[in-house]
């Protein structure tokens, strides 16, 4: 148990816990709208606000999170202009986002520390990091449990949310937004070219086995937690990379499930 002796590892199970829930929350609501690509845009949009604040010298937390932002309100304004296409404009943002990372990286002294949001580095999360994670993600949960029965409706039918009532544009505009403040805190912990997986492989891997929504999104957070406190306890031990070593366990266990647990 020396691995809590630590301070720094105290801080990473402690974002770790946040982010095991937040993710599949919203993972959920993306894979059942059918865009698993939405993370990835917003990730590499996160990525260009990191290498941002290390040129500015502001913390790059902030720096992800204004720009997911943005990127969020930029893809929900595409997809008004191309309806129907919704792939278009996460296409688009994940292009804007790779090509300003792309540049940004060239004006920063220290290429390691860019790297680290890229493939992840909880064990190094500073205090403010950690007060961010918890604050944002309490208000994340939060707001996804008032709105639960408009985001479920949305996430299956949205012309029958339109028939229900539900104000469909105003509640994707709040899904938005909570996405991309989950993609931009998640970025120190997997890594910002691998955080969508971590949204999406444990609602994959809850998809095996659970019978209803509700069961679905209890069991991904079980899931997002396994995956997360153990890549840490085996990354510290091993000394690898804990982001890739969360989502390679996730993949695997979503592999045995497929194989021990095949569609009748």
């Amino acid at each position: 148990m020396e691995i809590f002796a630590y301070e720094f590892m105290q801080k990473a199970f402690i974002v770790a816990l946040c982010i095991s829930v937040i993710t599949p929350l919203i993972g959920g609501i993306i894979v059942l709208k059918g865009l698993s690509n939405m993370g990835e845009a917003l990730s590499h949009t996160a990525l260009s606000g990191i290498a941002l604040g290390l040129i500015l010298g502001i913390n790059p937390l902030i720096g992800a999170i204004c720009f997911a932002l943005v990127a969020a309100l930029l893809i929900e304004g595409i997809s008004r202009m191309f309806s129907g296409f919704s792939e278009i404009a996460t296409t688009v943002v994940l292009a804007l986002g790779i090509g300003l990372a792309s540049i940004l990286s060239g004006f920063i002294g220290n290429a390691a520390t860019l790297n680290s949001y890229m493939f992840g580095s909880i064990v190094a999360t500073t205090d403010l990091e950690v007060s961010l994670t918890v604050i944002l993600s309490a208000l994340i949960i939060i707001i996804y449990i008032i709105n639960y029965k408009n985001l479920f409706q949305i996430a299956f039918d949205q012309q029958n949310a339109r028939l229900n009532g539900i104000k469909v544009n105003t509640v994707n505009f709040m899904f938005m937004l909570l996405t991309a403040i989950t993609v931009a805190l998640s970025c120190k912990t997997v890594g910002a070219l691998i955080v969508s997986s971590l949204m999406v492989i444990p609602v994959a891997c809850s998809m095996r086995v659970s019978k209803s929504y509700f069961s679905g999104v209890i069991i991904s957070i079980a899931f997002a937690a396994a995956f997360t406190l153990g890549g840490l306890i085996i990354s510290y031990y091993w000394d690898i990379k804990p982001g890739g070593t969360i989502v390679l366990i996730g993949v695997a266990v979503l592999i045995l499930l497929s194989l021990f647990k095949r569609d009748k």
